[in-house]
């Protein structure tokens, strides 16, 4: 077990430094210093997070220039006309409906709230899949929601393993001073975190022991999660940039 745990740390020392950044989706939120600027950048280029790593952060750049690099701004005070210079937006099967009531959310969002974190927790958190759970609902509370959208929102109730929603909660709240995560959400806790799993990550966690083969769904992602907190108890979710790291010469876009 301490074996595994210095190869881990290891993996952790290498990938969770600033050189990460610029081929990874969390150099969008990176561009920008103020923290709803930060918020809306980063929930897109995680929701866009899937595929190709250099092709997320185009299309992720893609909307901030969009947006004219202000994507608070843009969202809050946008006109009819600069919704139309997004119509043509696409990634993969995020189309413009996707794009345009996400806008529209989260206008009606920051009109009331001075951040988005309050969107994951509700008047009282009660961990992760609770706040996930919330946020689905929120997020989908709407009687013009189009529902075709929901396809970009996960939600543990629906038994997802909630990866990029997973990992945008990551980039918001771990804070460790290494200059990668941004720690800016402090009503959620480093140690509450669930891991991002996808079908590269679960590789790398059977090879090492640490999961067996079966589906990847909520219930593996918080088994992962609690096998981790084995090595770190109060941040296990550091792991991630070890187990990313592990399988990226064979694996290098996740």
């Amino acid at each position: 077990m301490q074996d595994l745990k210095k190869l881990l740390d290891a993996a952790v020392d290498e990938y969770n430094r600033p050189a990460f950044i610029p081929n990874d989706p969390i150099s969008i939120p990176h561009l920008f210093s103020r923290q709803q600027d930060i918020e809306i950048a980063g929930l897109f280029a995680a929701v866009f997070a899937w595929g190709n790593r250099t092709i997320i952060i185009k299309k992720s750049m893609e909307l901030m220039q969009l947006m004219d690099m202000q994507p608070y701004d843009f969202v809050l005070n946008h006109s009819e006309t600069d919704l139309k210079n997004l119509i043509h937006f696409k990634h993969r099967t995020f189309n413009t409906t996707d794009l345009l009531y996400f806008i529209d959310f989260l206008k009606r969002h920051y009109q009331h709230h001075d951040s988005l974190e309050i969107a994951f927790t509700g008047d009282q958190y009660k961990g992760v899949e609770t706040g996930l759970n919330h946020f689905y609902t929120y997020f989908t509370h709407n009687e013009y929601f189009p529902k075709r959208t929901a396809k970009h929102v996960a939600s543990p109730s629906k038994k997802s393993h909630c990866k990029r929603l997973n990992m945008y909660l990551r980039w918001m709240v771990r804070s460790d001073g290494k200059g990668v995560d941004f720690g800016i959400w402090k009503q959620l806790q480093p140690q509450d975190l669930i891991i991002p799993i996808d079908l590269h990550v679960a590789r790398v966690a059977n090879q090492l022991g640490l999961l067996s083969n079966q589906p990847i769904n909520w219930k593996t992602a918080v088994e992962l999660t609690e096998r981790l907190r084995h090595f770190d108890r109060e941040d296990p979710v550091k792991y991630d940039f070890a187990l990313f790291g592990m399988g990226i010469n064979t694996k290098p876009d996740r």
